[in-house]
């Protein structure tokens, strides 16, 4: 293939990725658990909100460049705008891969960082917008969770169950396919 034909296609594949972005949180399946997925596991998940302002130490736009919005999940090792869907208690709420992190907490097995809206639904608790925290979960901060990966991101991170941000997977590219299909028929019950 030709240098410019490579350019073309790598175009294409961006504008759709950018075209998907702005719509993963609404088209990500959130009913039926009879789904094909990519990848299937459970992790330990946190929560953080990041509105830019430098309150509660958020350090910014998200790494995606998207804005901090519901459904967007940071993780430590898998690419931007890798989609799914997380369980918790019966509860499955879909996600987007918008931001890096947990950093340090990876290192002891939280390997995602749901956004606080998701975590206050997933918990029954309520987002609050003055701490950017979830208030009626007792203090609860990390839940155990299962997570789906219905498609993968095309940018650099590890097609893979999560590893630790010190690995430095998520700066690396994956060009495996990682097409192979799991059943996650019924997955969470």
């Amino acid at each position: 293939m030709s240098a410019r034909l490579r350019a073309m296609a790598m175009f294409a594949a961006s504008a759709a990725t950018a075209l998907t972005i702005g719509s993963t949180a609404a088209h990500a399946d959130s009913g039926s658990t009879d789904q094909q997925g990519l990848l299937k596991g459970s992790t330990t998940a946190s929560y953080f909100w990041d509105d830019s302002s430098g309150r509660a130490g958020d350090t910014g736009l998200p790494a995606a460049g998207k804005p901090m919005q519901k459904g967007l999940v940071a993780s430590p090792s898998w690419p931007l705008m890798t989609e799914g869907y997380v369980i918790y208690k019966g509860k499955k709420l879909p996600f987007f891969v918008g931001d890096r992190g947990p950093g340090d907490p990876s290192n002891r097995g939280v390997m995602l960082d749901l956004d606080a809206k998701t975590f206050a639904e997933l918990t029954g608790g309520k987002f609050n917008p003055d701490t950017l925290g979830v208030d009626g979960v007792a203090g609860e901060g990390h839940i155990k969770i299962e997570y789906v990966v219905t498609k993968w991101g095309g940018g650099v991170g590890k097609k893979s169950y999560p590893v630790a941000f010190s690995t430095g997977a998520w700066a690396e590219k994956d060009d495996s396919a990682m097409t192979k299909q799991v059943s996650v028929k019924n997955a969470g019950h």
